[in-house]
């Protein structure tokens, strides 16, 4: 199997990685910190790049790319820390590209590759420790539309957003709804999370809302697999800058008169860094990969690929700590910030119990060793 990247591709991964070596040093990423975490220039940035069009079909506006491109992009985006999160451009491409009517995608999809509207998937409740089929949230028809009633918790760059996508319960059954920032009925509450970017609360009380689909746990479920696919991929990019800080800093730091580098022990934990690393490279190549599967093979797929970055994100952001000593955890040390950033993603989009859970409940007899 050839696992080269286009020229097209690597063009991308190029222009990229030059525009977060220029456009988004870390100087200007903790100026954006401290003013909430969010920046609409940054977005507006990402826009002028093709980065925002990226997935949405050629018709609407987009460039009409794949899985892997977007993969390509999340990496690089992963090794400058950007907080701007442009993987919900590519889950609501997504979901309102292969589930949406004609008029939402007419309506949205334009707008979204353009970068004029920020849409978001809002789908976490307290309760729900992850699953995607625990939702209180209600919907009733209300004339010609709908009103949604809805408390959601940790909503990417909620108070930012320009739109949500929402699901509620509608006669008994989970339906995915589109539902616009600043609707009456509509309210956000706005914090700084764990690495530092922008999450939020939304309540929705009778808020008018579009429905996108009424069958809605498959399209939440490519919902969460695409967010996870682009999760997977900026978590490599994380690593491979954390690594690269950590084997800087022991050819510098001295000890006993030598460099660190030169201690044996370290340099097999170093060895053990690299190789979750790539564990971790080849899970998220896979899991890019299998976004064309069927839902079921899909949804198996990406929990394969989370569970493996999880193991490995924890892993190689608790040995760069312990590699760096004290000097790894300050706020002034940017390798401070990718330790951060590489705990709250094992979070993020169910941690890695969450899908062992997903895989050990599809395990065949053969447990796929004889399949």
């Amino acid at each position: 199997m050839d696992f080269d990247f286009s020229d097209d591709q690597q063009q991308l991964r190029d222009a990229v990685a030059r525009w977060v070596d220029k456009g988004y040093t870390f100087e200007r990423r903790q100026s954006i910190v401290k003013q909430g975490g969010f920046s609409r220039e940054v977005w507006n940035e990402l826009a002028e790049l093709g980065l925002t069009a990226l997935t949405v079909p050629e018709q609407y506006g987009g460039l009409g790319q794949g899985a892997v491109d977007a993969m390509v992009v999340m990496e690089e985006l992963g090794r400058g820390l950007v907080m701007e999160p442009l993987a919900q451009a590519f889950v609501a491409s997504a979901v309102l590209s292969q589930f949406g009517s004609d008029a939402v995608k007419e309506a949205w999809l334009p707008q979204i590759a353009a970068g004029e509207k920020l849409v978001v998937l809002a789908a976490q409740e307290r309760k729900a420790r992850y699953r995607l089929d625990v939702c209180d949230a209600k919907a009733t028809k209300a004339g010609d539309g709908y009103t949604v009633d809805a408390t959601k918790n940790i909503v990417a760059a909620g108070d930012q957003a320009d739109a949500f996508i929402v699901p509620a319960q509608l006669d008994g059954k989970i339906a995915l709804f589109l539902v616009e920032n600043g609707a009456e009925g509509v309210s956000t509450r706005g914090y700084a999370v764990q690495d530092e970017g922008r999450a939020a609360d939304l309540v929705c009380k009778s808020a008018a809302a579009t429905l996108i689909t009424a069958n809605g746990l498959p399209a939440l479920t490519l919902a969460q697999d695409v967010g996870n696919a682009a999760l997977c991929a900026e978590g490599v990019g994380v690593m491979e800058q954390t690594l690269k800080l950590t084997t800087e800093y022991m050819n510098q730091r001295k000890q006993f008169g030598v460099v660190i580098a030169s201690f044996q022990a370290l340099r097999h934990r170093v060895a053990d860094m690299k190789m979750q690393l790539e564990l971790a490279r080849s899970m998220s190549y896979y899991g890019s990969l299998k976004l064309g599967a069927p839902a079921e093979e899909r949804h198996v797929a990406m929990a394969r690929a989370k569970v493996q970055l999880g193991q490995s994100m924890r892993y190689v952001g608790q040995q760069s700590v312990q590699l760096h000593g004290g000097i790894g955890v300050t706020d002034e040390y940017v390798g401070s910030h990718y330790f951060k950033r590489l705990t709250q993603m094992e979070m993020t989009g169910g941690d890695t119990l969450h899908h062992l859970g997903i895989l050990s409940a599809n395990l065949q007899e053969t447990a796929g060793v004889f399949a």
